[in-house]
């Protein structure tokens, strides 16, 4: 998980300025969004946490363990968010939490309307034609790692909400609506990553294609092809589904095989670049560092140290 997938950590309350330990929060309210920024500074369990509105929550420093729905506790760390329904209650664990290790994180609650509003327009616009489905919100995908785009945006949103700009309404405006449909986007995508996706629709097909052949090098066109549309328009709806182009996906998926290779084997580098398709080691090796932030070679080894503590 590199830097640009999470959130930047905003200043922490001083202690004077501190009202409770756990939970610490701080508001700033605008006319479509309320922005909350919550700190815990002392080990805590089950502390109950529920909106009126949809929330995005982001988490910035330390470890929670979250208990949502009927689900066992997960942990939630930084480059991970959660999305929560309106009325829905969290409970919340700070197991690591003191003055020296705080954990903080931002509850982002949208108006309902705002939302609503958001998938009409883009149900109107561009309809999901080849699923037959509607875009929406799936809360059975609650939990999930932010990509780039979407810690961009929270990190644009936590700046403008937190401003004294005179027009950050527009401009919150803005950032929620692409919001909303980079977390859909996300949704979506992690379905098709684990089978829940409509047979209908071959786009999901490709997803499918892809993670069986991923140790090939994979053409577009190919793709295309076997998606029975031109080169240009698979381009343009796949990503318009998915949020990513064709061949990010691909790469990504190669990412994640050689992370999987890398701690299950004791392979060379150079020979997991060529069993994922990839004939230039420095161009894998490049893209690695790009994806993950440091190289193959680092990964394995800050992994192995890690396991080993």
């Amino acid at each position: 998980m590199t830097s640009n997938n999470r959130i930047k950590p905003v200043k922490l309350s001083t202690e004077k300025e501190l009202k409770t330990l756990v939970e610490n929060r701080t508001s700033y309210t605008l006319e479509q969004c309320e922005l909350n920024v919550f700190e815990t500074h002392t080990t805590s369990f089950r502390v109950p946490l529920t909106f009126n509105d949809l929330v995005v929550t982001s988490m910035m420093r330390g470890k929670k363990v979250m208990h949502l729905f009927d689900h066992s506790g997960f942990d939630y760390l930084p480059g991970e968010s959660v999305i929560v329904p309106p009325k829905v209650t969290m409970n919340i664990d700070f197991p690591e939490a003191n003055h020296y290790n705080p954990t903080q994180c931002i509850a982002l609650a949208i108006d309902n309307f705002h939302i609503q509003q958001t998938l009409h327009d883009l149900n109107e616009r561009y309809p999901k034609s080849l699923s037959g489905q509607s875009w929406q919100l799936n809360y059975d995908q609650f939990h999930f790692y932010n990509n780039e785009e979407i810690a961009q945006l929270i990190n644009k949103l936590i700046h403008v909400c937190s401003s004294q700009m005179r027009d950050k309404d527009v401009l919150a405006d803005l950032a929620l609506k692409e919001l909303v449909v980079r977390v859909i986007q996300t949704q979506h995508l992690h379905a098709n990553d684990h089978g829940s996706f409509n047979n209908s629709n071959p786009l999901s097909y490709i997803i499918g294609y892809i993670n069986s052949n991923i140790n090939q090098k994979i053409q577009i066109a190919e793709l295309s092809d076997k998606a029975c549309m031109s080169k240009a328009t698979f381009y343009r709806i796949f990503k318009r589904e998915f949020g990513m182009s064709p061949l990010d996906y691909i790469l990504r998926e190669k990412i994640n095989r050689a992370k999987h290779l890398l701690l299950s084997t004791n392979q060379k580098v150079i020979s997991i670049s060529y069993e994922l398709g990839f004939t230039d080691v420095n161009y894998f090796i490049r893209y690695f560092k790009k994806s993950e932030g440091i190289t193959p070679a680092q990964y394995r080894l800050a992994r192995s140290q890690k396991r080993a503590d």
